[in-house]
Parts: structure tokens; sequence; C-alpha cells
């Protein structure tokens, strides 16, 4: 794609702004985007500083000491402090290290502390059916157990249903 502005360069910059619903798309080459007033670049930006300043604003920890110089790797000698200035750890024991500001950190960023994963589309026909299953499994014994016979008569005829579409 060419850029938009002088039509010569091909276009590395493209900036999506979305206002009262209306969306407007840019697509400019470096050059032009530097020159372009609405396009700011930050030449600071870097994950290492975005991970930092993510770290720096958690401050629901139990932990009122200076977590950054009294938090070290008793393996490979790595600081929270230099983790945060590096943006990686040093080793795989540094996950037990700094684990309690790790896990605030990780379910910041993804809004969970463990990862699920992306089911592929091709070949996930069938683990989304098993999934579906085990969900409804347990919604089965839940219902069981409450004494609802007939939502738990619907569910196990929704297990069976799926179980013949695994088996085709």
């Amino acid at each position: 794609m060419l850029c938009e502005k002088c039509h010569k360069r091909q276009a590395t910059v493209h900036l999506t702004k979305i206002l009262n619903n209306k969306k407007t798309e840019i697509h400019l080459c470096d050059q032009c985007a530097k020159q372009n007033e609405a396009v700011a670049f930050d030449t600071s930006f870097s994950i290492n500083n975005f991970l930092a300043s993510i770290l720096d604003s958690i401050q629901d920890s139990p932990i009122k000491v200076d977590y950054v110089k009294a938090t070290k790797c008793d393996y490979c000698g790595m600081t929270y402090g230099k983790f945060k200035q590096l943006g990686r750890l040093g080793c795989s024991k540094c996950y037990n290290a700094f684990e309690e500001k790790l896990n605030t950190l990780i379910k910041r960023i993804q809004g969970s502390e463990s990862h699920i994963g992306k089911i592929p589309k091709r070949a996930g026909g069938s683990l989304r059916i098993k999934n579906e299953i085990k969900e409804l499994k347990i919604k089965l014994n839940d219902a069981v157990r409450n004494e609802a016979y007939e939502e738990a008569a619907v569910l196990r005829d929704k297990i069976k249903d799926l179980e013949k579409n695994i088996k085709e």
C-alpha cells in the first residue's frame, strides 16, 4: 500500500481514529508521518518501559517493603529492579522469586493468571465439542446434586447429541 500523502513510498504507519462511531484510517510512509501533526511519535516507547510503568502502578501488593531492592533470584542473582529495567527474567527460577509481582502483572495484562490459548478453527471442531461436553457434565452434576431433575434431563440429552457429533 502506498503512502496516501506522497503516493511514492510504502505506507508503514497506519493510524485508525474512531470518533463518535466514525472510523477514519490514514496510511503514511515514515517520512510523511513525521511531518504529520496528527501522528505524534514517542521514540522513548519500548515494551520494557510499558511493562515497567504497569509494574510501578501496581499498588495492591500486601508487601509494604521496597520490593525492587529486597527481591533477588537466588539462582541467577537477577534483582526485581533489573527485571523492570530489562523487561525479561534471568532464568526459570526467577518466576518463583518474583512470583507474587509477576502474577499480579500477568493478571493485569491478560485478565487472568492462566493462559488457556486459542482453539484452531480447522482442527478445533471436536475440541470445542469436547470442552462443551465437559462444561455440560459439570452443570449436570450440579443439577442432580440440587435435585433439578428436569434440567438434568435436558443437559443429559444435550450431552448425548454432542457425543454423537464427535463420533461422526
